[in-house]
């Protein structure tokens, strides 16, 4: 007799074959280690999509907040000699105009060079930003919240976390610093060294910005490194740098023909593409895992409809069509994958959540080093759990389990209940 589609009956008759011990006939075991794999697939699908997009939003927020959204250098102006000048001599001009395009936040002239680092005999590169006091306290993740008070900057200089640990200094001591284009003399450009004291140390979140990052009073910077009356770049920050290729014709236009466009897209933009098509593999990876995972639940339900056998030959003289026998393999099946992705998603959200004193513990346990900075250029490893991960892999996991308990299920539906109880 046909039926309701998933009637009451039905589940009771699902229930009782999921739950009954293997001495009934049933397969339980088999259950548990369907829905123990499915749990675990789930909660690594989850687990690495959310450390993926923490380690992307973690490294893009490094990037966008220790440096420019839009570097402008100039092009270059030919001197009568025939010599060629690069930088902007109207810097502060051009940085007005820059800062009047819709959707610019900041526009500040920088000069830049590279000089090399000593304190307490200890030597490194380190990177030059000439940079104004009021400019530098407006970047994100270096203007505040470091150690010393970055309003003395006109007296000194302020240097990364990592550079001040390496050379054993603290605020206060003094750091003396090389640059190759020094003084210009008769017999040529010597060496200038110059000493200055530490007055601000910062944090920027990476490793390599932290280890070379230096800045300097921008009319410092233009005398240390002869760039007097001269900008190197324009740094340029928007409200929306995700987006920032919609702002470039407008800047452009502002800066005319004299000056070069530079994204943190351009610069980064190798990385990013590398991190896109990690994601891509680590989720195919990933789905291959949720498969096997499922299978289990096709070899139970095998097991289960071949030690049930009897059981549907005595259901389908009773009245009960293919259809409902289909529906009860069907929800023995589907409900260990439902159950599974529910514990999987709790599992995975609850990593997630709690990812630092999860790692803070494997760290502990394993002795410490477990995550160098110095290789993955930022401090900790990071996790964002999100809406669309949390779908995709439920939607996965339940898509899998859902399809592949059909064809067991079938099978079960399809058996001769003459066949299945001629020799009871």
């Amino acid at each position: 007799m046909a039926t309701r589609p998933f009637v009451g009956f039905e589940w009771m008759i699902a229930w009782r074959y999921l739950r009954a011990k293997r001495a009934e006939g049933g397969v339980s075991v088999m259950t548990w280690i369907s829905l123990i794999g499915i749990t675990l697939a789930v909660f690594a699908l989850i687990a690495t999509l959310s450390v993926r997009a923490g380690f992307r939003a973690e490294f893009v927020d490094t990037i966008l907040g220790a440096n420019a959204h839009v570097n402008v250098y100039s092009a270059g102006q030919v001197t009568e000699q025939g010599g060629v000048i690069r930088g902007f001599s109207d810097y502060d001009a051009l940085s007005q105009r820059i800062a009047q395009v819709d959707g610019v936040t900041r526009a500040a002239p920088l000069v830049k060079g590279q000089v090399m680092a000593s304190a307490n005999d200890v030597s490194g590169l380190g990177d030059v930003y000439g940079i104004r006091l009021e400019d530098l306290k407006a970047i994100p993740r270096v203007g505040s919240g470091g150690e010393g008070n970055v309003d003395d900057l006109d007296r000194g200089i302020a240097i990364g976390a990592q550079m001040a640990r390496d050379m054993g200094i603290s605020v206060g001591d003094r750091v003396r610093l090389t640059s190759a284009n020094g003084v210009r003399t008769a017999f040529g450009t010597s060496p200038r060294v110059n000493a200055y004291e530490v007055v601000y140390i910062f944090s920027a979140g990476r490793y390599d910005i932290d280890k070379t990052r230096v800045y300097m009073p921008f009319a410092e910077a233009q005398s240390f490194f002869n760039r007097e009356g001269l900008a190197d770049e324009i740094e340029v920050m928007v409200q929306d740098p995700e987006q920032v290729d919609r702002y470039l014709p407008a800047l452009s236009d502002a800066i005319g023909p004299e000056g070069l466009l530079w994204t943190w897209r351009d610069s980064s933009g190798s990385f990013l593409r590398a991190l896109d098509v990690e994601d891509n593999v680590m989720f195919v990876i990933l789905s291959v895992l949720v498969l096997i995972a499922t299978m289990n639940i096709v070899s139970g339900l095998i097991m289960l409809v071949k030690n049930k056998g009897r059981d549907i030959g005595i259901l389908r003289t009773m009245g009960l069509t293919e259809g409902s026998i289909l529906r009860v393999f069907f929800i023995c099946g589907a409900g260990t994958g439902i159950v599974g992705t529910l514990m999987g998603v709790i599992l995975g959200c609850l990593f997630a959540i709690y990812i630092d004193p999860i790692f803070g513990l494997v760290n502990y346990v394993s002795g410490g080093g477990v995550w160098d900075p110095e290789i993955r250029g930022i401090y900790h490893l990071p996790a964002k759990l999100q809406l669309s991960d949390v779908l995709s892999a439920v939607s996965l996991s339940l898509g899998l389990s859902f399809i592949i308990t059909i064809f067991p299920a079938r099978r079960a539906a399809r058996m001769n209940p003459v066949e299945a109880l001629r020799y009871e």
